[in-house]
This record gives structure tokens, sequence and C-alpha cells, in this order.
């Protein structure tokens, strides 16, 4: 019988190699992809602080952790002249280097010597949090500046075409996920001094500074840098996000910075890693029989679209306990229920930093609470989070924290240096250039593209061509080459011929997401590794602008596309109505089920499964069970999605 006769099976159609994963426990991929169930899906759902915030969390929630002094070490041999090289003595070399600028033995610019130990002085003293903002800022501009004259043997200069600063935000910054606008408001952030300096230049009549770069620098620091913009500062621009959070009682002094610093053995902070709503947990457990406890994440691995969160199996029972001295300070503090924790609020700040830049690999923020700031790292494959840093009694590990990161090019602030910015009949697009093909595109997920080679090659394509650009599994069968596999059932079936994607090219990236774990040591350090994918094929119209009989008509093609492509061995798994396209034939639409980046085949290696956009996934899969993998794939389940 035909695939087309048999739609109205009410069971599962026969798999190809039906039996062989029916030995296995787990009989699916658990699904944990995180934020990026909803990322793809934004133009359907709508952006919502509230509605996006527990696919953040989640993923917030799997972070790996790791010693903060592991984290810097990584991070220095990222600037060092032989970044392959590894190098165990690195930061203890580093941290002896930066002692003349934590001590006030340097001067560069006309900066006060003692400048960082009286900003730090003001930086204790009691007060909300936004007082916080100033003397940071300046602490760590005045910092960075001594800096630039260090140098150690085996690694680079700072790089003068980022030219990095702290400054303050606290305003709110506008960034468009696909139709709809998010809205973010880091309190401070660090960025190129030309892009800090280009909002504060005179709006009215758009007059420019004609300072010389160093006396500029030296004026945007002594004061701009500790005010708000006065205007909001384009996401692009931003290289990482600071929150802060005080939890010490108002009226009650940090604990000072020492008269003079050496090198000491790293003390852990209490906490040591930042658990997720400690606040909340903390006032809530006022009473005597309440503990505040987080998981552990020994045994997570998040990823991320912003970042898919991928489970990995088992979990660890160990718990991280949040200490007396954060619950003391915050029974007297009033916490927002509606507001979202800090960990998860610069999660919600990556994604505005994602959506912002195209092909972006990773980026990093810093959560301080009080004196402790910890480092968060995020990439496609996961979040990784490291143990705090006292900056205020450990500072040479914060100077040393900031001497590598003045020393990041643009690539190693996560930039993809393949794409660079360009301008395109006034627009701000990207042009991509590898061996004869040139793309062009505003920076989205899915971009209208250009290329005299392809065009050449193919023709004039009536609605032109889209670039796919998305980050995929390592050790997942390539989207290219389920597409191969597809293209050949389509030669046998004419439910499948004219009703998939033509893939005009592609092209791969090798860098995978996995260079930092290898760094910090991580275990099985390729698991879940994702890589970057860029996909070129024609432009097809999106099903969600039917309706009526076009709709149905549309919509049923799909369901017999997918119905034999199940039969012979693919396994969609991704359906939802961004997957869902047309395009005109001969006077008749063609109804096309896209996006092969979630499917499997029959012959892979290993369960295959949930891992797919959760707004549209079958109940069963929504299940406790089904969300750890313990439910099979079905073909109702993919069924259950076109509804």
């Amino acid at each position: 019988m035909s695939a087309a006769g048999e739609t109205g099976t009410s069971s599962t159609p026969p798999r190809a190699n039906a039996s062989a994963h029916g030995a296995s426990k787990i009989e699916s991929t658990p699904n944990s992809r995180g934020v990026s169930v909803v990322s793809e899906n934004f133009g359907v759902l709508g952006v919502n602080v509230k509605k996006v915030r527990p696919w953040i969390q989640r993923d917030v929630e799997q972070a790996k952790q790791y010693r903060a002094d592991a984290m810097l070490q990584a991070l220095l041999q990222r600037v060092s002249s032989a970044p392959e090289t590894t190098q165990p003595e690195l930061l203890q070399k580093c941290l002896i280097a930066v002692l003349p600028v934590c001590n006030g033995q340097v001067s560069a610019g006309g900066i006060c010597l003692s400048g960082i130990e009286t900003a730090l002085k003001k930086y204790v003293h009691p007060g909300v949090e936004n007082k916080f903002y100033s003397p940071f800022i300046e602490a760590t501009n005045i910092a960075l500046t001594c800096l630039e004259e260090i140098k150690i043997d085996g690694m680079r200069a700072p790089v003068p075409a980022v030219d990095m600063i702290c400054q303050q935000n606290d305003m709110p910054m506008y960034q468009n996920h696909q139709t709809a606008k998010s809205t973010r408001k880091p309190d401070a952030i660090f960025l190129p001094i030309n892009s800090a300096c280009a909002s504060f230049e005179d709006e009215k009549d758009g007059k420019k500074s004609t300072q010389k770069d160093d006396e500029k620098r030296k004026a945007h620091i002594v004061k701009n840098a500790m005010a708000k913009p006065p205007a909001p500062l384009p996401w692009k621009d931003v290289l990482a996000c600071i929150e802060f959070k005080r939890k010490t009682d108002r009226r009650k002094p940090i604990k000072p910075p020492h008269c003079s610093h050496e090198v000491d053995d790293h003390v852990p902070t209490k906490p040591e890693h930042l658990p997720v709503d400690h606040l909340k947990a903390e006032d809530s457990a006022s009473g005597p029989s309440q503990t505040a406890t987080q998981p552990a994440s020994d045994t997570a691995i998040a990823s991320s679209g912003l970042t898919a969160a991928q489970l990995s199996k088992g979990g660890s029972s160990s718990k991280c306990k949040v200490t007396d001295t954060l619950q003391s300070a915050t029974k007297k503090c009033k916490i927002d229920p509606d507001e979202p924790d800090v960990t998860v609020q610069t999660g919600m700040y990556a994604t505005g930093m994602f959506a912002a830049n195209l092909a972006v690999s990773y980026l990093i923020n810093f959560i301080i609470v009080d004196d402790v700031m910890w480092i968060r790292y995020y990439d496609r494959q996961g979040i990784i989070q490291s143990s705090g840093i006292n900056f205020i009694q450990d500072l040479p590990q914060f100077m040393v924290l900031l001497y590598a990161l003045q020393r990041f090019e643009l690539e190693d602030w996560g930039r993809n240096k393949a794409f660079l910015p360009v301008q395109v009949e006034g627009k701000q697009c990207h042009g991509f250039k590898i061996k004869d093909i040139e793309l062009q595109g505003q920076a989205t997920n899915v971009i209208p593209v250009t290329s005299e080679a392809l065009t050449k090659k193919y023709g004039n394509l009536p609605d032109r061509m889209v670039a796919k650009i998305f980050w995929g599994e390592i050790d997942r069968t390539s989207e290219p080459e389920i597409l191969k596999k597809v293209k050949k059932i389509a030669k046998a079936y004419d439910t499948v011929k004219d009703h998939i994607p033509e893939l005009l090219w592609h092209h791969m990236f090798t860098n995978p997401a996995s260079a930092i774990r290898e760094a910090l040591g991580v275990p099985e350090t390729t698991k879940g590794s994702r890589v970057l994918y860029i996909l070129v094929s024609p432009r097809l119209q999106p099903i969600t602008k039917l309706y009526d009989k076009g709709l149905f008509d549309v919509w049923h093609q799909c369901i017999l596309c997918h119905l034999t492509l199940w039969k012979e061995g693919v396994y969609h798994r991704g359906v939802s109505p961004v997957n869902l396209m047309w395009y005109w034939k001969d006077g008749k639409r063609m109804g096309v089920l896209n996006d092969y980046d979630l499917s499997s085949l029959a012959n892979d290696q290993g369960p295959r499964g949930n891992e797919r956009t959760v707004p549209f996934m079958a109940l069963d899969l929504l299940t406790t069970k089904g969300q750890r993998g313990e439910v099979k794939h079905l073909y109702r389940h993919d069924l259950e999605s076109f509804i």
C-alpha cells in the first residue's frame, strides 16, 4: 500500500531496523534543551520574560561547576603566545606579575597610584545596591589602565582594536528576536572604549570628540564610565555583562581591603558556587529547621540556543549548601517573587548577546554579590560557572582576570571572525566568504543571502535564497547527511518528491565548543559538543501565513511526506509550525517538511529522540519518564506535533 493510503492507521507505522534499540532502558535521548526549545519559535510564541524564564533557569541549574583558578588558567592560556601548549605555572606567574598593580606601585595615563585601593574602600561602605556601581567601575578601569603596563614573557599585549573598559548601564537595552523584542537592563557592561564614548557624543549637533585616544579614554574613565548612557547601548557591542546584588545588611560595611597584597592560597568563598534562587530560598528559610539547598551540577551538561541543555545519564546526590553568612543577611532583605534570580537574569542577558551577534560561539558574564564575583561562561554545549572570587580580599585573582580579558581579541570574546559586518543598500548585514561563496544577510538564525556563485550555478530563484546558521551536535548525524538520505527517498516516492528542502550549499566550521572543557579538564569533553553549520537553500513561505483550504492542503502534504520518511528510516523529530513551509510550483502550493537538524536515521547508533521543540511535543514525552528518555519515541508522537 502506498504511503498516502496508510495515513489513517491507528498504530505506529513500522520502523526501518525496528529492533535496533529494543534492549535499551533509555528509549530516547533525554529532553533538556532549555531555552532553545522556545528560541526558534519566538515568532509563534512571543517573547515574555516570565514565559522564557523557566527554560533559561533549566539551563542555569544544569551548569557545570569549576574552581575559579582553573577558569583563570584557561583564560590566561587563551591569551598566551602558545595557547595550545599546557603551561601549568602560568596562573602563578601572572599572579606574581600583577602584584605591583594591586599594591599601587604602577602608574599609567596620569592615574593616581592609590586609585584602586581608594575606590574599593568606597565600595565596602554601607549602602544600597546601586551605590556599588561607581566604585567598582572606577577600580576596574584604573586597574585596566595600569595592567597595560604589565609585561609578562609569553603573553600577548593588550588589544588596541578592542580596548575594553567597564561602563555603567542600569538602563533598558533592546534586542529583536525574530518578530518580537526583548528588554533587559544589566547593571554594568564591558565594551570597547569607542562604543562607550559614542553614546555620550553630543546628539544635538552630531559633533564627535576631537580628543586623542589617550585623552578620550582618560576623560571617559574619570566621568562618563560611571554614568548612565544617554541612549540605549546596542547589544552587538557588549563584550560581557555584570549584575550586582547587595546581600550584606545595608547598614553594615563589607570587610575592607588589605593594606598590601601578596599571592596566597585561594580561599573558597561562601557559597563557593552560586545556586539558583539562593536569595529567595534563604528568605523563606528564616525558620530554624529550613536549609536552602541546590543540587550540584557535577554530572550535568547544559547546551544552548541560548543554550540547549543536555542532561547526562545518572545524577549526583551531593548538595551545595547556602552558608549561614548569606542566610543571616537576607533575612532582612525583601525579595520580589516576580524578579528573576540573578543567575537567570545573566542568562537572559546572554540571550540578547547571542541574538545580536551572528554566529557567536560563546559569551562571558559576571555576577557580583557583595564582594564576591562569579564567572559565567555560556556556549552551545552548556553553561560553565566558576567558583567565587573575593575581589576585595583576593585582589590578585581579580587583577589576573582583568589582565586576561584585556588581551582578548574579538574572537576570544566569542565573535566569529568569518562574518564581517557590511552595509548593503543602507542595511546592516554580514559578509561571509569561504572559497568562492559569498553570503550576505542580517544577523538572525535564518537570513536572506545573495551569492553570485550559487546564482550562476542554479539560476535566478524566484524567492531568492536563505542561509540557516545553527550549532549541530558533533555526535549526531549531520543535517546535510540526513538530507542526502531524504533526497534518495524522494526519487522513489511522490509523497516526498518536491516536499523537501533543496540544499544548494553547506559548510561546517571545525572549531567545536569543547575547547574550554578540554582546558578545564572536563571528562568526556566532546559529549554534547557542537559545531557551527551553514546551509543555503531556496527561500520558502511559512504555513502560518495560510488559512482555510490552503492551510489544510499544505499541512496534509507535510504529514504525508513525514509518514513516508518515517517508514523509510528518517525520523524528523522536530515538527513545529516554523518547520512546515510551502512554495509555488506550476500554480500549486507545494508543502515542504523543513529543518532536519534534530532528525535521526534508523541505523544511527544509540537512542535518539526527545530533543525537540517543547511547546509542540507529544504529552507522553513531557511526562517525567519521557523527560528522562524512558519513553520510546513512536510515530504518533510526531503526528501529535502536527496537531
